[in-house]
């Protein structure tokens, strides 16, 4: 049974999820206009429900690893099994977030190992986690990790390995637009266009190859350059890139995931609270 710390971690996670699907306007990714528009109200409105559905399977990957108490093979071989019960549980409460779920398992478990730990600190821990093999894992390759093959693309696995380089990315651009006095959403959205511009996101590749992907790639960077999403001629580059990726039904899922992981670490430690005492 999770204890109240490993609740609270997961219920963190979630909320940094919901924050990320909040955010607008995200392009190539849903948010919150989507609401009015028929072809992805039901996307967005799914999305927003099954992140709940996370919720145990993060409590449980946390208080294991509180139970374990290393960043162990043994630690890294029961994530993978209840990452993939979870998966289950997720696609019974509508799908998606399966990056998600994997980027916010292995920070959610770094951070139960060391519950004071915050920004690098947390994704070194995950990196130690996520350097051991699955052994239990299944044999047959997924899209990701055929992609990953075919293009020679980190990965989700990779990225895991590297101790999420883009979840660093991303706290640094949240740090950098705070102090430029952008506003959190604006900050968001730099951090998830600071990912974009240079994450070799298998959900691209599949969908449009590597020359979409460097398209998405330069189309992140020329916002930034732009000032970011703060600036009027940021803010306009933002409109014509999202209008771009939705005529092109392309969705950079991967930088979304990852940004949902950053948000995580940037509330990290996150503090327990103790019911009152009745006097």
């Amino acid at each position: 049974m999770s204890s109240r710390e490993d609740e609270t971690l997961a219920q963190a996670a979630v909320a940094a999820l919901t924050r990320q699907l909040e955010l607008a306007p995200k392009p190539g990714l849903p948010d919150p206009r989507d609401l009015g528009a028929r072809a992805t109200r039901r996307d967005h409105c799914s999305l927003r429900w099954s992140a709940k559905a996370l919720a145990p399977g993060l409590a449980a990957m946390a208080a294991a690893a509180r139970r374990i108490g290393a960043p162990t093979p043994q630690l890294r071989t029961e994530l993978g099994a209840i990452g993939r019960s979870t998966e289950h549980s997720v696609a019974l409460a509508g799908g998606g977030h399966r990056g998600a779920l994997w980027a916010l398992g292995f920070l959610v478990a770094a951070a139960a190992l060391d519950p004071r730990a915050a920004g690098t600190d947390v994704t070194a821990t995950a990196k130690r986690i996520a350097a051991h093999p699955d052994r239990r894992a299944p044999r047959r390759p997924s899209r990701g990790s055929s992609v990953s093959a075919q293009y020679g693309a980190a990965g989700a696995r990779g990225e895991a390995r590297a101790g999420f380089p883009h979840v660093r990315r991303a706290l640094a651009a949240l740090t950098t637009a705070r102090a430029a006095g952008a506003a959190e959403p604006e900050a968001g959205l730099d951090a998830l266009l600071t990912v974009m511009s240079t994450l070799q996101d298998t959900e691209l590749l599949y969908t449009a190859g590597p020359l979409g992907l460097r398209h998405v790639q330069a189309g992140a960077r020329t916002v930034l350059e732009e000032g970011g999403s703060a600036t009027e001629s940021g803010r306009a580059a933002l409109t014509a890139f999202d209008e771009d990726l939705h005529t092109r039904a392309w969705s950079p899922r991967g930088s979304g995931a990852l940004l949902a992981g950053a948000l995580f670490v940037d509330a990290l430690p996150v503090v327990v609270s103790t019911p009152a005492r009745a006097a």
